[in-house]
């Protein structure tokens, strides 16, 4: 069924985790500085879209670097996040590769969990012009920290809320 045919599915907790993840990542003040917005389409799978603009560039004309990276350590973040419920991780290391000069326009970073569900997880993310090309790509490893989701004002209203 569809909201089109006027039935909705139950939401479920994965559902509501993932829903409570895309509110906490909108929250955060960093946020401000991108235009940017994040879905979680299922486990283990993050979507930013996000706005590349002057505003972000470098002295040569083309984005800095801290874009790459923070566009693709959040992708592989929230990937990762998708399978961990009670705490929020921390980014323990990061690997980036530039693969060409971003300028200005709608950019997607696409994160992927790769492995770990414990304390220690990987993932990887991969950005993407308007093309669908690839122009930039990392993995990153996160660690389970002792901050709980739950007390967090991002994530704990929407999960409260059942959105």
């Amino acid at each position: 069924m569809t909201p089109a045919d006027g039935v909705f599915a139950p939401v479920s907790g994965a559902q509501t985790h993932w829903r409570a993840l895309e509110h906490l990542y909108a929250s955060a003040p960093i946020n401000a500085l991108f235009r940017s917005d994040l879905v979680i389409p299922g486990e283990g799978q993050s979507r930013i879209t996000f706005h590349v603009e002057p505003s972000c560039y470098h002295a040569a004309g083309a984005a800095h670097g801290t874009v790459y990276f923070k566009m693709l350590d959040d992708a592989a973040f929230y990937a990762a996040n998708t399978l961990v419920t009670d705490r929020f991780l921390l980014t323990t290391a990061f690997n980036l590769h530039f693969t060409r000069p971003i300028k200005s326009g709608i950019f997607v970073a696409e994160g992927k969990w790769i492995s770990g569900r414990r304390r220690v997880l990987v993932a990887e993310a991969r950005l993407l012009d308007e093309e669908g090309e690839e122009v930039g790509r990392g993995t990153g490893t996160f660690m389970r920290s002792h901050i709980a989701l739950s007390g967090l004002d991002g994530y704990a209203g929407t999960a409260r809320a059942g959105q």
